[in-house]
């Protein structure tokens, strides 16, 4: 570990803003991801898209957060794209770099929302490009700049599950899903409708992919489920802060019993894209 406080790396948007009397292309990221790496413990440092030197970022990190954003361009997958989805080719290419160099040294990894596509790309597998026409609804992405509410049963025999429990309500804003899996993850989640909400990689320390937006408060309070950051936060070396806790303060919940979830076949090959 760099220090006594683990250094995580999380990434950003690069997309037009406005703050006092500017507006210009800027890298952004939304508060609650920082606030989250902090209330666990963690020193947040941003990682906006440039064309080179992932490995030498991943070689100053203790652990690496892929944070949510646009559409994983198709191509990546094999497939042409789809009327409703939005790519960023810079942020692709640099994440997938990024996630690359933190497999190969073990890092710790949360991949949120399209990190979590973006997890599952990189290890070979594919994603449903625009799920209400699977689904037959709006619910994981129910309008523009809202957070839909989302019930989740986790996989009892999960890494997920040992930090999680076994059922929870998550705050979901989403389009796309996993389709097939890649090589070397398993599901871990599933919301009541069937899509895959949660995938883990089973050859690593720590590396988890939720749908779900756990940096955004679903609970009345106001006030986030810290347990997945304060997860990555441990894995990485550190000691999770208090504020890395469940609703009610709620830590960490017990390993559940063995049991089978649906699971999805991923490819045999152990190359990423």
């Amino acid at each position: 570990m760099n220090g006594a406080c683990p250094v995580v790396g999380v990434t950003t948007y690069l997309e037009p803003a406005r703050w006092m009397v500017w507006e210009r292309p800027a890298a952004v990221l939304p508060r609650s991801y920082v606030d989250s790496v902090a209330a666990a413990g963690g020193v947040p440092v941003l990682l906006p898209p440039v064309p080179a030197g992932a490995v030498e970022a991943v070689s100053a990190l203790d652990a690496l957060v892929l944070a949510g954003g646009a559409d994983v361009e198709p191509h990546r997958y094999g497939e042409d794209p789809h009327a409703s989805t939005v790519s960023r080719q810079d942020r692709d290419a640099w994440e997938l770099a990024l996630l690359r160099a933190a497999l190969d040294r073990d890092l710790p990894v949360l991949a949120i929302c399209r990190g979590m596509q973006l997890l599952n790309v990189a290890c070979g597998g594919t994603l449903r490009q625009h799920l209400p026409e699977v689904v037959g609804d709006h619910g994981h992405q129910p309008a523009p700049g809202v957070f839909g509410s989302s019930r989740v049963r986790i996989r009892p025999a999960s890494r997920l599950a040992g930090i999680l429990g076994t059922e929870m309500t998550v705050a979901c804003y989403h389009h796309q899903a996993v389709r097939r899996l890649g090589a070397g993850l398993l599901p871990a989640a599933w919301a009541e409708d069937g899509t895959v909400e949660a995938i883990e990689h089973q050859g690593h320390r720590l590396v988890l992919g939720v749908q779900w937006h756990p940096e955004e408060p679903v609970s009345a309070d106001g006030v986030p489920d810290g347990r997945l950051f304060g997860a990555l936060v441990g894995a990485a070396g550190g000691t999770p802060a208090q504020a890395a806790q469940g609703p009610a303060g709620q830590g960490p919940a017990a390993q559940g019993p063995t049991a089978q979830g649906p699971t999805a076949q991923g490819p045999t090959a152990k190359e990423m894209r």
